[in-house]
This record gives C-alpha cells, sequence and structure tokens, in this order.
C-alpha cells in the first residue's frame, strides 16, 4: 500500500494496482460500501473492491486529511496491529499540508436515526464533531462499556488510535469456513477465549473494546466524503448500522446541509467554559 497526496477536491480514492480492469479506482463513499461483515468494503461497478478500510478512514478523520490516493495492490488493506495506530503515525511522519482551500462540511441540522433491533446509530445537531458509544455483551472479559469522544486537535491519536479490533476465539472456526479471519491472531486482534482476554500484553485501556467501536465508527462515517459536524450517538452499532445511517442521512436532504470552513464560522466551534455556563444559567 502506498499513499500518495492529490489534489483538492479528490477526496479519498482507492486504486487497486494489481487489476487489469476497465476502471480500478473506487471513491471512499458511503454509496461505495458493499459488505460491512467484520469490516467495510467498498467497491466500484467494473468489479473492484478493498476491504476493511475503516481503521486507515479513521485515521485520515482524526488526522483532518481530505484528499489523498491509496494505491494498493491486494484485495484488502494491511490489518498492522489492527488499530489505527501504524497508520497515524506514517502519516504524521509524512507531514501534512493545507491545500489553501476551505473544507467542505456535513452540518446536521435536525436528528436522523436508524435502528435495526436493540442496534442503532444517530446523528444528532452539535459542535464540531463528537460522539458516545454504548456496547454490552454477557461475556464478562467485556461487559457493559460506554465512552464519550470530542474530535479536538490531537484527541483521535491520543483517545482511539491505539483501539485495536477484538474477537471471540470460538468463533473463529466459522469465520475460517466464509474465508474470512485468515489473518487473525493475537498480533493484530484482541482475542477473547472463554471469558478472558488471551492476548499475553493484556487491554492497552481498560475500555479497548468500545474505543475501538468508536473509531471503527469514525472511519465508517468518514465515508460520507467530508467530515461531519454533529453528534454520533452509537448503541451496539457496527459497520451495517454506519453505512444505513449515512444511507439515511443523504436521503433526507431536509435534515442536513453543506457549509465550508467551519472554524471561521463561530455558531460551530466549541463553547468556551464562560459560554457553557451562561447557556446553562438560560
Amino acid at each position: 500500500m502506498t499513499l500518495h497526496p492529490a489534489p483538492v477536491d479528490t477526496g479519498i480514492v482507492f486504486d487497486r494496482i494489481d487489476l487489469t480492469l476497465e476502471d480500478t479506482r473506487i471513491p471512499a463513499r458511503f454509496d461505495h460500501v458493499g459488505e460491512t461483515m467484520l469490516g467495510t468494503v467498498v467497491a466500484n461497478q467494473a468489479g473492484a473492491s478493498v476491504s476493511t478500510v475503516e481503521h486507515l478512514m479513521a485515521a485520515l478523520a482524526g488526522l483532518g486529511i481530505d484528499n489523498m490516493l491509496v494505491e494498493i495492490d491486494g484485495p484488502e488493506l494491511p490489518v498492522m496491529d489492527g488499530s489505527s495506530s501504524d497508520f497515524v503515525t506514517l502519516l504524521e511522519a509524512a507531514g501534512v499540508r493545507s491545500q489553501g482551500r476551505t473544507r467542505k462540511y456535513i452540518k446536521i441540522l435536525s436528528p436522523i436515526l436508524f435502528e435495526d433491533g436493540d442496534k442503532s446509530g444517530e446523528l444528532r445537531p452539535g459542535h464540531g464533531f463528537s460522539a458516545e458509544f454504548e456496547i454490552e455483551f454477557a461475556n464478562a472479559a467485556i461487559g457493559r462499556q460506554r465512552y464519550e469522544f470530542d474530535l479536538a486537535p490531537g484527541a483521535f491519536k491520543e483517545e482511539l488510535a491505539d483501539a485495536r479490533t477484538f474477537g471471540f476465539l470460538k468463533d473463529l472456526d466459522q469465520l475460517l469456513a466464509l474465508g474470512l479471519g485468515r489473518g487473525a491472531s493475537v498480533e493484530n486482534t484482541i482475542v477473547i477465549e472463554d471469558e478472558a482476554v488471551i492476548n499475553e500484553d493484556g487491554l492497552r485501556y481498560s475500555d479497548e473494546f468500545v474505543r475501538h467501536k468508536v473509531l471503527d465508527a469514525i472511519g465508517d462515517l468518514y465515508l460520507a466524503g467530508a467530515p461531519i459536524l454533529g453528534h454520533f450517538v452509537g448503541v451496539k452499532s457496527g459497520h451495517g448500522v454506519n453505512n444505513a445511517l449515512l444511507r439515511a442521512l443523504f436521503s433526507q436532504p431536509e435534515k442536513w446541509t453543506y457549509v465550508e470552513d467551519a472554524a471561521q464560522a463561530p455558531e460551530f466551534l466549541p463553547l468556551t467554559a464562560e459560554e457553557a455556563r451562561q447557556a446553562a444559567l438560560g
């Protein structure tokens, strides 16, 4: 995989350089998402596809990168250690440059909700981008966890980038039968056997499971094609729900609008402590 700078208005684009199809480029957009089992897969009409894009997309969202060409010579992005940490390290080492144009944002005007049984994803109006997420597993190694996140400068790297994907050892045989999970190991996954984490080094955070779910959601939501100004609420949400939420968003144009350069729009800036106090006092 090679990450290339790209001109303004390119967006994030994947290119399967190992294929000889008529079109090997795939825009990183919600309407190009096909499969969402265990990861997010984007594809084009010519048949080119790339899977497990969410960890890189989360790193790009967290670092504020709008334009990039991702060349890859296989069907899946490198899993690295199962988090976004290595992607962040590589991107910071290369450096990020302003392209002299204002950013385009998607401002949420009123709530958009998608529900699938006890799973749900919702976008609400909010300052900047923030998220809250709740998971609950019967397994005692995870249990019920909740996490809140504000996408301030440096916050993604500090709070989420190191959080790894996770899975249950008992599910491995079924996944292998489906042709999935072939590269999974304790080197790139938090593995749970019975009700214990079997990775020798244990967890990086006590709530690493829910932090990774927030990371996934940020990556999936960046497939909107622009940063979102709003508050995401996820309850047991996964890749399928996240993508369905974006499809619900774009099917209701009255509930959102494009704005430019949020940094210059006072209504989008985080409240100062004094402003928050005044707001609380009414």
